[in-house]
């Protein structure tokens, strides 16, 4: 029965996984001004185009539909020769370690920790690498395939909530579960829980943080935690308004330098 089950897990993951046909082709300077930027510890956020990123974008109501952590050089390369510098957790090949450019022609965000020193990155970077070769869990798939199959007389809004009624939210089971995790092993906060809490005696409130269990977190997390910044490569290369080549429509007023 598992083995059936499994199968069946396989086929639907090919259906999840399989891109849309308006992908864009790889943008040469956008890849080069990413790779520029990147540091160690960096989490990267793509706006995935399979239907499987259209499910998790709107179940988590977020442009981000999929999370990698950039770890820097391994010394393994792709067979293109290619350096393996992301780990992620690829639906179906489990935990890998992927080049750059397989994310040159989507939408992407980093988001970097502040304050994270060299020691604790280090410890972030060593968690995840341990962890290539974890397969990817696939209980959640039909809870997905529930909201990307429309059924009979069950209006869309219905759907999203029958996917709580399965295994759980199958967003517990993407790749930030395992970047958050690897943040959780030293202690640095993603976005946790914050309690305030007023000692006996004394007026001022404290807050104390529970880290929320590692499984709970999504890639939008990254972009709206308060401990990281997001990093644009545009202005991080030096942004200069005034030498924009303007094509016909709006641009700078006449007269104007």
């Amino acid at each position: 029965m598992s083995s059936m089950l499994d199968g069946l897990g396989r086929l639907l993951v090919r259906f999840l996984t399989r891109p849309k046909l308006e992908a864009r082709p790889v943008d040469a300077r956008s890849l080069a001004r990413l790779e520029a930027v990147l540091k160690p510890g960096d989490v990267l956020l793509v706006e995935g185009h399979a239907k499987i990123s259209t499910a998790i974008k709107y179940l988590t109501q977020s442009t981000w539909s999929h999370a990698a952590l950039y770890v820097g050089n391994t010394g393994a390369r792709s067979e293109a020769g290619e350096p393996l510098v992301l780990v992620e957790v690829d639906i179906e090949h489990g935990c890998i370690v992927s080049p750059l450019s397989k994310y040159g022609a989507f939408g992407t965000r980093i988001c970097r920790p502040q304050g994270l020193d060299d020691d604790g990155c280090a410890a972030v970077i060593a968690y995840a690498l341990s962890r290539l070769g974890t397969r990817y869990d696939l209980k959640n798939i039909v809870d997905l395939l529930r909201w990307l199959v429309p059924l009979p007389l069950v209006p869309s809004s219905w759907r999203r909530r029958m996917i709580a009624l399965g295994s759980g939210d199958p967003t517990r089971a993407i790749c930030s579960t395992l970047i958050a995790e690897a943040f959780e092993r030293v202690g640095y906060p993603v976005l946790p829980t914050i309690e305030y809490a007023k000692a006996m005696g004394q007026r001022d409130i404290r807050e104390i943080l529970h880290i929320r269990h590692h499984s709970l977190y999504t890639p939008r997390d990254f972009d709206i935690s308060p401990y990281f910044a997001v990093v644009k490569p545009t202005l991080e290369a030096g942004f200069d308004y005034k030498v924009l080549n303007w094509g016909d429509g709006p641009g700078p007023a006449a007269g104007q330098d």
